[in-house]
């Protein structure tokens, strides 16, 4: 006998769907459970299976072969108009199951047990089930493991529905941040053309370069899972590409990066640094398209210290502007602050071969 609808069919299918576990692939966690249920009822068949409006589909199974069957072969139709433990000790004895093609089969089941799926607004979405070849009955222990399984599947199925929100949540984010930081940086460039004052055009560029800064930052935590740490060399090659990308084509970036990981300040102080010195190199050590290079490290020393070292091949003492030895104004500010959320001390130095600034800070 096919089982009657659920009374509250449409909002109990649109519950389910809001899991997003039809049809997924195997999980471990929930293999786990049908097997302990089998072990716990000494039952040949376990079964995690969600009642859909045309079939019951297994999330996991022990025992049985198929994935799915159409709702005539289904029992756990039938449990979940039910509250509790429900159990069929003899399925050739009860008029809902005597003709279910599973138990008129040749080898067919005689035995049935289900507790219900219960979502947190009270809908039953299927059950964990087992099944025997011989009319039996689970004992009060039995019984009671299998209605505590149950709900370590519905755990474990709220467990990747609120992942999932928040995986779609941080995208949104994510999507929100970076267009927001497009805005700002194409606003500022569209005011730039129109400045004529070289202070005010200085200060344009290093929001830009800021701008580009914290882009690179967010890109990275965005795809680390929330975690506050990031990987060295991937947030080092994202520093990389966008200095390249505002950098002429006479001047060549290297960058060398060792370690694994860097806490997420460290990661915003260095990027501020390092976009201020390649500007800086940019703007005075290579003048009239003068060739040369720039060079960006963080290495450890062995002493439980790391050092940043950012230098360039320019003019350096040689040329006008960097005879203060110095960067000067807000670049210098900026390099300064972030070499306090580092807690660490900057180091300039402009020879005749170029410029070199090292910032050492605690690992």
């Amino acid at each position: 006998m096919r089982a009657a609808q659920h009374a509250q069919q449409d909002t109990r299918l649109e519950t389910l769907a809001s899991y997003h576990v039809l049809d997924t692939e195997a999980e471990a966690d929930f293999d786990d459970i049908v097997a302990l249920a089998s072990k716990i009822c000494d039952a040949p068949i376990s079964l995690i299976s969600l009642v859909d409006k045309d079939r019951q589909w297994f999330k996991a199974r022990q025992g049985f072969d198929e994935p799915e069957t159409t709702l005539d072969k289904s029992v756990c139709s039938h449990a979940i108009l039910e509250e509790g433990v429900f159990e069929i000790t003899d399925m050739a004895a009860d008029a809902r199951t005597a003709d279910n093609p599973l138990h008129t089969a040749p080898d067919g089941v005689k035995f049935y047990a289900g507790a219900n799926l219960i979502a947190p607004n009270g809908m039953p979405l299927g059950t964990l089930c087992v099944l025997d070849t011989e009319p039996r009955a689970l004992t009060d222990f039995q019984k009671q493991a299998l209605a505590t399984l149950s709900r370590q599947v519905m755990m474990q199925m709220e467990l990747r529905k609120k992942i999932r929100a928040e995986e779609n949540l941080r995208a949104e984010m994510d999507h929100r941040v970076k267009n927001s930081l497009q805005t700002i940086a194409s606003m500022t460039r569209l005011a730039a053309r129109d400045v004529k004052d070289e202070a005010a055009l200085d200060m344009l560029e290093l929001v830009n370069r800021r701008i580009e800064a914290v882009a690179s930052l967010h890109s990275e935590l965005m795809g680390n899972d929330g975690d506050t740490t990031i990987d060295i060399t991937s947030y080092f090659e994202r520093l990389r590409s966008f200095v390249t990308a505002v950098t002429p084509e006479n001047i060549a970036i290297h960058f060398d990066a060792q370690g694994d990981t860097l806490q997420a300040h460290m990661a915003s102080a260095i990027g501020m640094i390092v976009s201020e010195f390649v500007a800086n190199s940019v703007k005075h050590a290579f003048p009239d398209g003068r060739s040369g290079q720039v060079a960006i490290s963080l290495r450890n020393d062995g002493a439980g210290l790391r050092v940043l070292e950012c230098s360039d091949n320019g003019v350096g003492l040689g040329a006008q502007d960097r005879a203060s030895a110095e960067p000067a104004g807000l670049g210098k500010m900026l390099m300064q602050s972030a070499a306090l959320q580092l807690d660490g001390d900057v180091q300039f130095e402009v020879g005749s071969d170029g410029a070199r600034m090292t910032v050492q800070f605690a690992a």
